[in-house]
């Protein structure tokens, strides 16, 4: 165990207990390693974090054989369609994307990755993808039901963090009377 993953969790004598925060923290230590390779990854392609899963989520669009609209985009991104129509602009002048027209309603238009852009990705990631399937690949099936199950049960972990909700606003008078009027 390293000497600080005892911070969120506390120091334990109990054998289940550490062998957890052991898991939990090694788990950290692939996220942390994780986001600095998409750190890497942004500045390799000279771009920002919501350019890249654009491209991400259009490539994949692309092998799924479905057409994305830009509404779609902003509803993945949960950004404004203003910011997704200066995300698109970008990606055009870049040459990472293109406009067209939908195939069925002449009044909308769709986003499709280019050419190059399905290459410069694999170009950029196809090496770390391909380390990352070596790391795995040996593992026997039990070992990967282990994995897959917990990584499962720590997604569910973190699917229940509440958004912060804003403070209610004061009561008119301010917080003086909102102190007073409740003892």
């Amino acid at each position: 165990m390293t000497a600080g993953s005892g911070y969120w969790y506390g120091e334990h004598d109990d054998a289940a207990r550490r062998r957890a925060v052991e898991v939990l923290e090694s788990f950290r230590l692939y996220r942390a390693a994780d986001a600095a390779m998409r750190r890497r990854t942004r500045d390799a392609m000279a771009m920002g974090e919501n350019d890249l899963l654009t491209l991400r989520y259009l490539l994949k669009a692309e092998r799924e054989g479905r057409i994305v609209q830009p509404a779609e985009l902003s509803r993945y991104l949960g950004v404004s369609t203003a910011s997704t129509t200066a995300i698109i602009d970008r990606l055009v002048r870049s040459n990472h994307v293109r406009r067209a027209p939908h195939p069925t309603d002449r009044r909308a238009i769709v986003v499709i990755p280019t050419v190059e852009t399905d290459h410069e990705v694999r170009r950029t990631l196809g090496a770390m993808h391909t380390r990352l399937l070596e790391a795995v690949v040996d593992m026997t099936p039990e070992q990967a039901r282990v994995v897959i199950e917990c990584l499962a049960r720590l997604q569910s972990a973190v699917d229940l963090v509440e958004p912060a909700h804003e403070d209610p606003p004061e009561p008119e008078g301010g917080a003086g009377v909102a102190a007073s009027a409740h003892p």
